[in-house]
């Protein structure tokens, strides 16, 4: 019989960062065995949450637990595979070399090196350098990584930027093949259109969510006919809740919001003094 808990449940989620909380009371679940977009503008908290769910972020409250475990635990480092914005790599290592040192760690053979480069499809490009790679492909790498030891749960931060049309499209059908075979991915992204791939959707905006649904709830609950006018109607929904002074951080009826794109800092409970993404 299959486990039916969230394989990520977020309770109560306080970030504070320079004195103003950037993540407020947030309340999530991420169900297991599904393809979860996390959506939403670039400062709108994704990679904030994203952190807090892997365990390296500072927290200044709530709950965060993943697999069934406290976020952090060292007994979920295996069962989780985790992707950054910026690809964590060494650039003087070869493909297959930077592989084999995570897969060491794993206590990992060369088997599994060899299945997470094809998944990925880097399997050519296995003996050069990093440093010789386009960041779309040093991307590749990183997700080869996360990809090795088959792990529970991905946690995915815009794994398809910078990559063309036909590898998005091919990224995005090895997701849906990991979810088949029985992995819950959380993946974030600011483009819109790939909200047609997810299983369900989680938008976000100033450190909230504006939304936790699957695309055809939120076609049916607002009108629109795709996920970005769904996402407009309901921060102008917002907005107009929120009275004339408006939600903070808007700058007009579209509700699009000011970019701020770095990550905070790793730790323990306290206030962070990194920046929101």
């Amino acid at each position: 019989m299959g486990n039916n808990t969230p394989a990520v449940e977020v309770v109560g989620l306080r970030v504070v960062r320079g004195g103003r909380p950037v993540i407020d009371a947030l309340d999530l679940a991420v169900p297991r065995r599904q393809v979860v977009g996390l959506l939403g503008p670039s400062g709108s908290g994704k990679t904030t949450l994203m952190r807090a769910i892997v365990g390296a972020q500072v927290v200044a409250g709530g709950d965060v637990l993943v697999l069934g475990e406290p976020a952090g635990a060292p007994s979920l480092r295996r069962r989780i595979g985790y992707v950054t914005q910026a690809p964590s790599v060494y650039s003087d290592l070869t493909v297959t070399e930077n592989l084999r040192y995570a897969a060491a760690i794993l206590g990992l053979g060369q088997r599994e090196v060899d299945r997470a480069l094809d998944e990925v499809d880097l399997t050519a490009r296995a003996k050069q350098t990093i440093g010789t790679l386009s960041g779309g492909e040093r991307s590749r790498v990183s997700l080869a990584i996360a990809l090795l030891g088959h792990p529970e749960l991905l946690v995915l931060d815009e794994p398809t930027v910078g990559l063309d049309p036909v590898l998005r499209r091919d990224l995005w059908d090895l997701f849906g093949r990991l979810r088949d075979a029985g992995a819950s991915l959380l993946v974030s992204s600011h483009v819109m259109d790939e909200a047609v791939r997810c299983d369900r959707l989680v938008l976000m905006r100033e450190g909230g969510v504006l939304a936790d649904a699957t695309l055809p709830e939120l076609l049916a609950q607002t009108g629109a006919p795709d996920a970005e006018h769904a996402f407009l109607a309901l921060v102008d929904a917002a907005n107009a809740a929120a009275g004339p002074a408006g939600v903070p951080g808007a700058t007009g009826a579209t509700g699009r919001t000011g970019r701020a794109d770095a990550t905070g800092t790793t730790g323990a409970t306290g206030t962070d003094t990194g920046s929101a993404s």
